[in-house]
């Protein structure tokens, strides 16, 4: 696959100081990995290197060293290595909820645990001693309406207190945890929570969106019919107060939490024992159900947020996230570092796109987490933070979702701050976790990604399955993590866990994107790989594309579908462009400046022979273009075949695009 070619190195955006690097929290781990393992560490790659080719060494020390406190001892560190069926820490036991409550470091009882903004206004507060025993209530809850380990306890609630409460009172006692975001539709919803049999459902009555509130309460009474399992329904009143005083078979909130005398305590489980359930997109078929386990997620977030975001007692933590995508399960994880959460609940553009900058102000945010749709938004807005707010707070930036272009990364350094690290991370709901991000002691290039995560065997495989540096190819993860999941639920074989991630490469996850490793060690990702744009053999990402298209102004977004080599597609296959333009915007006024940077930015074979204006692009309820569906239907797929509208935010959207490419 080729690459743009760039023989000159990138700007660096941002450098480590000398006082950065001797009092990050990794420096102290790589101090004491080099002591006790003898091994030598001149930079982070070394320190990479021995993670990843030392796995029993590498993820044994970051247990001990980063206080995972075993209830019964594991006999050792890795037991298999085999992808899949890895076996971490064998006969250990542990609880997640107890390394969230913990009163060590940043985590005394005056300590601040969490912070909850709503787009209203509205905010509230808990200290760890507050939480703690908010959680010891809504476990002796859960108890009273017999939850006991391994049952689910699921939701549709937004990113507040009251869910997080819940989440750790269900893993208190062992129970498995799952949630969707309240916008979810009801059948979204049922194709996830129904495959995993719940037995208790925490609602809210509404959400907030955009300066509207909507009542969800019919979706919540069409949820419970189609859970059979249901034994009960709790009730948060989020929009209306009294909202569910009228519902006799819904527990209210503060009934449910009516335990004043309760105890905190953690039923320790063993090492892989199911944590809680996140879902694939559901974009063809159902959403797979990906468990994760309390030991694979105590570690891995240790290690992402204390050694490569360099988190810990005095952060504050934010990421704009829903309960329905993963980033919210690592913004929870802030409380294992002994971090205070920062959470916000509704739309990132209400009033206007200064919302959460002047949040993280106010809150004093050190790691802001967004999208980069976010933030080409702010770029084309001509937003300029730094201005209007006081962000000295802000060490860091982090971006998912997509790749951050290199205009993001400029626009973060001159808008918000040129001190900032610019955190731009991929990984995924897979692993909740990401394979490639940063370090406090690795720099900044323009347009990159810093390096691989430790422990993360992160190599680019060409087509023979050959590793390679400087050229793209497919990520692939050549050992195991600890937070690969444990299962997919409903998969006793484990043939749908084969096919999903081991079928290319025997024994490598693939990942599913197009990936190319620089000799520095930084990375791009250059788009999912099973949306190639393949033009006259030159094959390349749909983030390449998409960097060209939406740096204009004119362009509010993007979707790019080649139908060569689709069995079905017309003769030869097209590549179709389809826009989103700002007001006011006419196609013929921006066309061919448009078609002139495709042609000399990527080359003249991937100037689309249609572009198509349309009202949106259809995107899955975790904001992801819909690529892979798009094409499937244009190749003559039905388009329930091809895709579940369910599954999609904006469905009429895909309606629209495939009618325009058809017209």
């Amino acid at each position: 696959m080729s690459a743009p070619s760039d023989s000159t190195e990138p700007e660096i955006l941002w450098q480590p100081d000398e006082e950065t690097v001797r009092n990050a929290r990794i420096t102290a781990f790589a101090e004491r990995a080099a002591q006790e393992h003898g091994i030598t560490v001149e930079g982070y790659e070394d320190l990479w290197r021995w993670s990843t080719t030392d796995l029993r060494a590498f993820w044994g020390t970051v247990a001990d060293h980063l206080g995972v406190r075993f209830h019964d001892a594991p006999s050792e560190v890795l037991a298999s290595e085999d992808m899949p069926g890895a076996s971490w820490f064998p006969g250990s036991t542990l609880n997640y909820a107890e390394h969230a409550l913990r009163p060590a470091e940043g985590g005394a009882d005056d300590d601040l645990a969490i912070v909850a903004v709503r787009e209203d206004g509205r905010r509230e507060q808990r200290t760890y001693g507050e939480l703690r025993a908010d959680v010891a209530r809504a476990r002796a809850g859960l108890e009273a309406l017999g939850v006991g380990r391994g049952d689910r306890v699921v939701a549709l609630a937004p990113n507040c207190i009251e869910t997080l409460v819940a989440f750790l009172g269900a893993a208190s006692l062992g129970a498995t945890w799952s949630s969707c975001s309240p916008d979810f539709g009801a059948r979204a919803v049922v194709d996830r929570f129904a495959q995993i049999e719940p037995s208790v459902l925490v609602v809210v009555d509404g959400y907030l969106y955009n300066g509207k509130s909507y009542d969800i309460r019919t979706t919540v009474a069409e949820l419970r019919e189609q859970l059979p399992t249901l034994r009960a329904t709790v009730g948060i009143d989020y929009v209306a107060e009294g909202a569910w005083a009228e519902h006799d078979d819904v527990v209210g909130w503060s009934s449910f939490t009516d335990h004043a005398d309760a105890g905190l305590a953690f039923d320790p489980v063993p090492f892989d024992h199911p944590l809680w359930i996140l879902y694939s997109s559901g974009t063809t078929g159902l959403p797979k159900g990906i468990v994760h386990s309390h030991g694979g997620i105590v570690v891995q977030h240790l290690a992402s947020l204390a050694l490569q975001h360099d988190l810990g007692p005095g952060d504050r933590f934010f990421w704009f996230t829903t309960t329905g995508w993963m980033m919210w399960n690592l913004l929870i994880s802030g409380l294992l570092v002994g971090a205070t959460v920062v959470a916000f609940d509704g739309s990132p553009g209400h009033p206007d796109l200064d919302v959460l900058w002047r949040m993280a102000a106010d809150e004093g945010v050190t790691l802001f987490g967004t999208s980069a749709s976010f933030v080409q938004s702010c770029l084309k807005a001509g937003l300029r933070p730094r201005d209007a707010f006081d962000l000295s707070a802000i060490r860091s930036v982090g971006s998912t979702g997509s790749p951050l272009s290199p205009e993001g990364f400029d626009w973060l350094q001159d808008a918000v701050g040129e001190k900032i690290q610019i955190a731009s991370v991929s990984g995924g709901t897979d692993v909740c976790a990401a394979f490639v991000g940063v370090a406090p002691t690795v720099p900044v290039w323009r347009g990159e990604i810093s390096c691989r995560a430790l422990g993360a065997s992160v190599e680019a495989f060409d087509p023979t399955g050959q590793p390679v540096i400087d050229e793209v190819g497919e990520l692939v993860i050549t050992r195991p993590t600890p937070s690969m999941p444990v299962m997919l639920w409903n998969d006793p074989d484990g043939s749908r866990m084969r096919e999903s991630y081991f079928e290319d490469f025997p024994g490598i996850w693939r990942h599913g994107d197009w990936v190319q490793i620089t000799p520095r060690g930084s990375l791009v990702i250059r788009g999912r790989s099973d949306s190639t744009l393949n033009r006259g053999g030159v094959r390349m990402g749909t983030a390449e594309f998409y960097e060209v298209v939406e740096s204009f102004d004119e362009v509010v977004d993007s979707l790019v579908i080649d139908t060569s080599g689709v069995e079905g597609a017309r003769e030869g296959g097209e590549l179709l462009c389809f826009l989103v333009l700002g007001e006011g915007v006419d196609f013929e006024d921006v066309a061919p400046q448009l078609k002139k940077a495709l042609r000399s930015q990527l080359s003249p074979r991937h100037v689309p022979d249609r572009f198509l204006v349309v009202d949106d692009i259809p995107r899955t309820l975790n904001g992801k273009k819909s690529e892979v569906p798009v094409k499937r239907i244009l190749a003559g797929t039905a388009p329930e075949k091809a895709v579940s509208k369910d599954a999609l935010r904006n469905p009429e959207a895909l309606e629209d695009v495939v009618a325009r490419a058809r017209d």
